[in-house]
């Protein structure tokens, strides 16, 4: 939503203060409120997401960090019940036959919390992750940016398209799942004052994380 503040070049008096000098005044006013709103929801931001990390306490000492999205690509099977972190943006959820769910990913690079970072073109892959119970594909849309912690399980070959694909197959231990990224503020050239808030906040201040515990949302 953008908010438009009009400003009058001529000098129309209202109160006995020239309309022009009225918006400048309005205009600071509502740049003062803008910045105060804008640091209490970063820091309900912050708050939410130092709740949880998208690696649980109990995971961290089987992690192998050197080992890379890259390696596991090459050769999936040369690492199969190793544990990693992997991350990127779903492309797909499947329920499956075995009461599991099947959940498509195309890997990019982690930051250090390890929320899945930068451009789709600086993606190596695709993978599969495996979750043993049913979880619904409208809880997890198309675009949804996910962290796993899981098992490398070797790989599967699917058709991509026209094309055999090999998959690298991943059990997941931990499931994080991010919220959308919010817009930078924006403004308008002076006079116009504006700000974009969208298109959605969302229910919740930090991604929802799912362990053997069952899934929560921080």
């Amino acid at each position: 939503m953008t908010y438009g503040i009009p400003f009058a070049s001529s000098l129309v008096f209202r109160s006995g203060i020239p309309l022009a000098e009225q918006g400048c005044m309005d205009l600071r006013r509502a740049a003062s409120v803008t910045k105060i709103i804008a640091a209490v929801l970063s820091s309900l931001w912050v708050a939410g997401c130092a709740g949880v990390s998208a690696v649980p306490p109990d995971l961290k000492d089987k992690i192998e960090r050197e080992i890379s999205f890259l390696q596991v690509k090459a050769s999936p099977h040369s690492y199969r019940g190793k544990f990693i972190v992997i991350g990127g943006t779903v492309l797909a959820v499947r329920p499956l036959k075995q009461n599991g769910t099947q959940i498509e990913v195309l890997q990019l690079p982690l930051a250090s919390d390890y929320e899945p970072q930068g451009r789709l073109t600086d993606s190596h892959g695709r993978f599969l992750a495996f979750h043993k119970e049913f979880l619904d594909p409208a809880t997890i849309p198309t675009g949804t940016r996910v962290t796993v912690v899981g098992e490398v399980t070797g790989s599967t070959t699917l058709m991509l398209d026209e094309v055999e694909y090999a998959y690298p197959t991943i059990d997941i231990a931990s499931l994080t799942i991010w919220p959308p990224k919010l817009p930078a503020f924006w403004f308008h050239p002076y006079p116009y004052f504006g700000a974009y808030w969208g298109p959605y906040w969302g229910p919740y201040w930090g991604p929802p994380h799912w362990s053997p515990y069952g899934l929560r949302r921080r």
